[in-house]
C-alpha cells in the first residue's frame, strides 16, 4: 500500500467505496425483501392479491424512508466527527 502513488491510492479508495455501496444496497434489498415478504404474504401462491400488493408497497416505502433517515443521520455524524479532527 505504501508503494502506491497518491492517484493509485485515490483510485483504490474509490473502488472500495463503490464495492461497499454495492454490498450495502444488496444487504438492504435482502433485508427489505425478507421483512416485507414475511409481514405481508401469509399464504404464498402463484400471485399476490391486492391486499398483499398494498402491504408490500407500504412496507417497502416505510423501509426506504427509515433507511434514508438513518443514512442522512449517519452521514451528518461522520461529517461532524471529521470536522473535529
Amino acid at each position: 500500500m505504501s508503494k502506491l502513488s497518491p492517484a493509485q491510492k485515490d483510485e483504490l479508495m474509490d473502488e472500495f467505496k463503490q464495492q461497499f455501496a454495492i454490498a450495502n444496497a444488496q444487504e438492504l434489498l435482502e433485508k427489505m425483501t425478507e421483512k416485507c415478504f414475511s409481514k405481508c404474504v401469509t399464504k404464498p401462491g402463484v400471485s399476490l392479491d391486492s391486499s398483499e400488493n398494498k402491504c408490500i408497497s407500504m412496507c417497502v416505502d416505510r423501509f426506504m424512508e427509515s433507511f434514508n433517515i438513518i443514512s442522512r443521520s449517519y452521514s451528518s455524524r461522520i461529517q461532524r466527527e471529521s470536522n473535529k479532527v
